[in-house]
């Protein structure tokens, strides 16, 4: 079967907000590379874009949460988009709320984490970096999403 691997973009603070992930998530990075990494004559990398993420990985179970740092000169990011939302499928209500208290922590609650009427567990909020989460628990398709 294959996986759905989320890819976020950012406006420089790719890092930052990684960090944070892996605070709230554990576990290790897989993968980083700055932009300072793949500079060559074909390639030219400004100065102030050197240290900036050019992609970085978090695996999270079998998926991986993937991200990069925008560089200016392709324009900045819309963080205020929000046609698309990263959703997690707890293993339990206890894992739900630990996910939801520490992503939505300095974020914004747009649905409290409760018992929803389709019968799951649900919350949804944006993080303190603009991205927008679900967090879900419904045992009737644990293991099943």
């Amino acid at each position: 079967m294959a996986l759905i691997n989320p890819h976020i973009n950012f406006n420089g603070n790719a890092e930052e907000a990684f960090t944070f992930y892996k605070s709230v998530f554990g576990g290790e990075f897989a993968n980083i590379m700055r932009f300072k990494d793949i500079a060559s004559t074909e390639f030219p990398v400004a100065e102030k874009e050197a240290n900036k993420i050019m992609h970085i990985a978090l695996p999270i179970g079998k998926n991986v949460l993937m991200a990069n740092d925008v560089p200016e000169s392709m324009g900045r990011t819309n963080e205020n988009e929000n046609r698309s939302k990263i959703s997690i499928s707890a293993e339990s209500k206890k894992e739900a709320d630990k996910l939801f208290n520490g992503l939505s922590e300095g974020g914004q609650i747009e649905f409290p984490i409760a018992d929803s009427p389709w019968g799951s567990y649900f919350g949804m909020f944006r993080d303190k970096y603009g991205i927008e989460w679900i967090v879900d628990f419904d045992p009737n398709y644990r293991g099943q999403l």
